[in-house]
């Protein structure tokens, strides 16, 4: 079978041909809109809303009398609570690479003594199972469900988030709906069956992940629509789904740090050529020769909390260094309304049109890994990641790292709008440069009952 290490050996600059690479798969696969997109953005911010993410991501099972062992020595957090409480609990598993730079993140639940699942995106779980097998941990590793795949998952798993949800979950659980902080875990009861529940802040917003056994799907589905009909619950589909994340400050999809440092050519020689890794597709108007420049560290994402030196895990010699340095800062650009109106009309006048901006989620159709140039008078101060257009802010928005002198709110700042790359996604275009002005990240804030256990 061929490598992901024989695929970077036939080509000239990785950097390039990502640059260039056609999207070839979708990460989501539930409709775009199950009603209307503004209004199900509405829901999620005034009433309630309902994702059902049972098909959506890969499950990693990691079991065995060692597995706290290797998720350890692979992650940047702490897993003090895990080894001195009771299930279930849930992190927000971070990896690095052996120089500090993000590999990815998923939710990894620790469901039972040595049984630990973990929920979000191949590139983690693959690194994961790589090390299960190389690594001397006593430790089994399974894929129960791939998003590609035939059979059911199984789980079901829903997200009810939005300012009614804990009532409309308070009618669906069986007796009381227990208080559970933001990102701790409880158990519940719905109809008799027994239920996991993530207090989850999506888009800022309170509610509950939950999940269970697959065959009770429908009918703990069809619950939760009973008792969110009077407060006009909405399904949310792939385009409202999708923007959550930038109002909440929620970095996505860098490009994973694993393409040149040589102690990780045994984990290249190790994936295969069809996986997402050697398929990547990377977007925007950043470009670089250097795929390095795209990897990004946990302290520019925000997600300096979550980093523990309580343990030895890889890259945290790195890291250490790194924690003191001066790093990129993590904002939100707003960008300017009259600018952005102005790319439309050019739809509407001679000679070439600017790129069209795609409503409300703005890049997913044509690069999973996005970078759009931030400029202060001309230099580059900063990347952008993530743009889409929140329909309760009314602004169009996209998260950001900027240099440090340029991150106080209110800073003017320069967004290079045009995907110049070969990819049969994206049309002939003009790049233009929109206004916009730092602010801070997340965004939208409020909802969430106590502090996030890291």
């Amino acid at each position: 079978m061929e490598t992901l290490a024989q695929v970077l050996q036939s080509i000239d600059n990785p950097a390039e041909t990502f640059r260039n690479n056609d999207l070839t798969w979708q990460p989501y696969v539930f409709r775009q809109e199950y009603t209307n997109w503004i209004e199900e953005q509405r829901a999620v911010h005034e009433s309630v809303a309902v994702v059902d993410q049972s098909y959506h991501m890969e499950l990693l099972e990691v079991e065995g009398p060692e597995a706290v062992d290797l998720l350890e020595r692979l992650a940047v957090n702490s897993f003090e609570k895990v080894r001195n409480g009771d299930p279930p609990r849930a992190l927000n598993y971070l990896t690095c690479n052996p120089d500090g730079y993000v590999i990815g993140d998923v939710i990894v639940f620790y469901l039972g003594e040595n049984e630990f699942l973990s929920v979000g995106s191949e590139w983690i779980n693959n690194w994961i199972r790589y090390n299960a097998e190389v690594g001397d941990e006593d430790v089994r590793t399974n894929v129960p469900y791939h998003p590609s795949d035939d059979r059911d998952p199984p789980h079901f798993r829903f997200q009810v988030q939005g300012p009614d949800a804990l009532k409309v979950m308070e009618e669906v659980v069986d007796g009381p709906l227990p208080e559970i902080p933001f990102f701790q875990m409880d158990t519940i009861e719905i109809n008799g069956v027994e239920t996991y529940a993530l207090s989850h802040g999506m888009a800022a917003m309170p509610g509950l992940e939950i999940f269970g056994p697959h065959e009770h799907h429908e009918e703990v589905l069809g619950d939760i629509f009973d008792a969110g009909e009077q407060y006009g619950i909405r399904q949310l589909g792939t385009k409202a789904y999708k923007t959550g994340k930038i109002g909440s400050g929620w970095f996505v999809a860098a490009v994973p740090a694993i393409y040149e440092h040589e102690d990780l050519q045994g984990y290249r020689e190790w994936l295969g050529a069809d996986s997402m890794e050697a398929k990547l597709s990377i977007g925007g108007t950043y470009e670089s020769d250097d795929v390095t420049d795209y990897y990004m560290t946990p302290m520019e994402q925000g997600k300096s909390g979550i980093v523990n030196f309580d343990h030895d895990f890889v890259g945290r010699e790195a890291l250490e260094a790194k924690t003191d340095e001066p790093h990129r800062e993590r904002v939100t650009l707003v960008w300017d309304a009259d600018d952005v109106v102005d790319v439309y009309a050019s739809l509407f006048e001679e000679g070439e049109t600017n790129q069209f901006i795609h409503l409300p989620d703005v890049v997913t159709r044509w690069s999973v890994c996005h970078y759009d140039e931030v400029r202060k008078d001309g230099e580059l101060v900063g990347l952008s990641k993530y743009p889409g257009y929140l329909y309760y802010e009314r602004e169009m928005l996209s998260l950001a790292v900027v240099d440090p002198e340029y991150s106080e709110p209110g800073t003017d700042v320069t967004y290079v709008w045009g995907d110049q790359s070969e990819k049969r996604g994206v049309e002939r275009n003009e790049q233009v440069e929109i206004g916009a002005t730092v602010a801070p990240a997340p965004y939208v804030r409020g909802g969430r009952r106590g502090s996030k256990d890291s």
